[in-house]
């Protein structure tokens, strides 16, 4: 039997090249035509497995979030299910940070999304958060997530410490002493994730014992 003339195209290996190509090259780079070349197909065959690029955006969409595991929410240890999670879910946008500015103001249309937050939603209900708070909760975890995904704190300061002395003697100390830390100046994103998410989860465990409305 010979060999198709064209590569066989579906939804996901569709989404899967875009999502390669907007990685290597950037959101402006992400353009239909630009999808078709990098297959090796015409343009007009796309448009039988993606109606559009905003259909696109969904099927990249759902691509990712068929990497973030949910089984952790299912931990009856709350704490630890939520954050090995959080942990999960912050992996999967650190291979695709130039998703997120894509992704952030859409609608949630997918259903694995849709399961994702459900998933959480209950497991921070069970956890004791009335469903508005655990909505709350949820967003502030997205906020911390995907905004540690996107954003590097650490290489927006590119001297030394000593080159922020003297001017900004707090920033050159703090610095200094981040470097002193075991993973280093590198590893200082990585720290301050898991800052942000022993906060959060410290701030909800005590609302939760207070038994105040979570």
């Amino acid at each position: 039997m010979g060999r198709p003339s064209q590569p066989l195209l579906s939804r996901e290996s569709i989404a899967r090249t875009a999502l390669e190509l907007l990685e290597e090259l950037g959101p402006q780079a992400l353009t239909m035509r630009a999808l078709a070349q990098r297959l090796g197909v015409r343009g007009a065959s796309l448009y039988h497995h993606v109606a559009s690029k905003d259909d696109l955006l969904d099927a990249a969409l759902e691509r990712i979030n068929e990497d973030i595991d949910l089984g952790p929410l299912d931990d009856p240890r709350w704490r630890e299910g939520i954050a090995t999670y959080a942990r999960g879910y912050r992996r999967v946008y650190l291979r695709h940070p130039h998703m997120i500015a894509l992704v952030a103001r859409r609608r949630v249309e997918a259903d694995k999304a849709l399961r994702g937050y459900d998933a959480l939603i209950a497991a921070l209900v069970r956890a004791g958060c009335t469903p508005a708070g655990a909505a709350e909760v949820a967003a502030a975890l997205d906020y911390l997530v995907l905004g540690s995904a996107l954003e590097t704190f650490t290489a927006g300061f590119t001297r030394t410490p000593d080159g922020y002395r003297p001017a900004h003697p707090s920033l050159a100390a703090a610095l200094e002493e981040a470097a002193a830390e075991p993973s280093g100046l590198p590893g200082l994103d990585d720290r301050g994730f898991e800052t942000g998410l022993a906060l959060l989860l410290d701030g909800l465990a005590a609302r939760i014992q207070q038994g105040g409305p979570a």
